[in-house]
């Protein structure tokens, strides 16, 4: 797949604008000098996420649909997607301990229709935090121990997708997991513990020692992007974190649930995107409640308070997932609330975001996006700002 991947590098040269295969400039997405960069040139772009890119091919290999809207995405304009690339529960990986082979010719196929259609990948390798103990039979609390098995499998895992599409210019970035901090140093966390389901591969118990804490997941996250650095010298990495939650601070030091202040809002945000980590991670969402981190009051408020984090901290932000769920029948409300949101990134001039969520059908009713149901208008929208955002300096 290398070899195969650097042919089409070299023949899409000109394909990808702008981008430039030579050595001195490297393949994907970079970084230089805080500034998130893309063939020599300072890069901003709003994808989408297709979560379930590459599980559905785990599930059947026989099922095109996925990669038949790879290109359609990069025909409407659509920039990148992020994906799980792997799977979510511990039985969703038994293709890959049990036949390996046929899991990478299905992987190969993801990526291959990346590149024929000119879309870049964000894949997020470690989705649900409790699968990766799960499936080598330890408790959540060997997450980050660096002597574990949990780890020896995020390594090994980590190396053989690294090492085996680092030269695809389809690839954009590498990300650990899917809001791993939102489970951890939980106050209530004896009644937070993962899910018991033993038909989908998880224990049949689960104790103390299956809750999670900021430590463990900081950690975890560290020696996965250790790991990357091995085999990618360039490429952005990503914890894939959201918003910290607006008691996160007060979670860690005092296992209460009193409101941060802005300070150690920003303390948090920091503490869960640790070096070597090249960007913030948040995912964006209006909150249930109403309740905003502290200063902001409202989306587009939140929106500049993080994005001058990342100012400040000289580190590009990724928002990897953003929008508005739809309440009842109200499709104008979230279409407007998304229109918001897109206007906050054109402002704030946020180099990297992704819609939350591209042909998802269990979430039809409130975020799925497609190019034929209600929200069909929505990438619309976001094709909109892409091309607003390529012209800014």
């Amino acid at each position: 797949m290398r070899r195969l991947s650097l042919i089409f590098a070299s023949l899409l040269g000109l394909a990808f604008p702008g981008n430039c295969f030579a050595a001195e400039t490297p393949i994907g997405l970079y970084l230089r000098d805080g500034i998130l960069m893309r063939a020599g040139q300072p890069y901003r772009g709003v994808g989408v996420n297709y979560f379930s890119l590459f599980s559905r091919l785990i599930e059947d290999g026989k099922i095109d649909s996925s990669l038949q809207s790879l290109k359609q995405l990069s025909k409407a304009g659509v920039p990148f997607v992020r994906f799980m690339a792997g799977g979510f529960w511990p039985r969703d990986w038994h293709l890959y301990q049990s036949n390996p082979q046929e899991y990478f010719r299905r992987f190969d196929r993801v990526v291959r229709a990346a590149e024929e259609a000119q879309i870049g990948l964000i894949p997020s390798l470690f989705w649900h935090y409790p699968t990766a103990p799960d499936l080598v039979g330890e408790p959540v609390d060997q997450l980050g121990n660096p002597d574990s098995k949990t780890t020896a499998f995020i390594r090994r895992y980590t190396e053989e997708i690294v090492s085996r599409y680092r030269d695809s210019p389809a690839i954009y970035a590498w990300e650990f997991g899917n809001e791993y901090a939102l489970g951890a140093d939980l106050p209530n966390a004896a009644t937070q513990r993962p899910q018991i389901v033993p038909e989908l591969g998880t224990p049949r118990t689960r104790s103390a020692r299956d809750e999670l804490t900021s430590q463990a997941a900081i950690q975890a996250c560290s020696i996965f992007a250790k790991e990357v650095r091995r085999h990618d010298a360039t490429r952005p990495i990503i914890s894939g974190n959201a918003l910290p939650r607006i008691s996160a601070w007060h979670n860690t030091r005092e296992k209460s649930w009193k409101a941060d202040s802005a300070a150690q809002f920003q303390e948090i945000l920091l503490r869960d995107n640790p070096d070597p980590l090249s960007c913030l991670s948040v995912h964006a969402y209006p909150p249930a409640d109403g309740k905003f981190p502290a200063p902001a009051r409202n989306m587009t408020g939140l929106i500049h308070e993080v994005a001058q984090i990342s100012r400040d901290s000289h580190r590009p932000l990724f928002i990897g997932e953003f929008g508005a769920i739809q309440k009842g029948d109200d499709l104008a409300g979230q279409r407007s609330a998304v229109e918001e949101f897109l206007r906050s990134l054109e402002i704030e001039k946020v180099p990297l975001a992704a819609l939350w969520v591209f042909d998802l059908k269990d979430q039809e009713a409130t975020l799925n996006v497609t190019f034929d149901g209600a929200r069909k208008d929505f990438l619309d929208l976001l094709v909109k700002t892409n091309r607003r955002l390529s012209k800014m300096d």
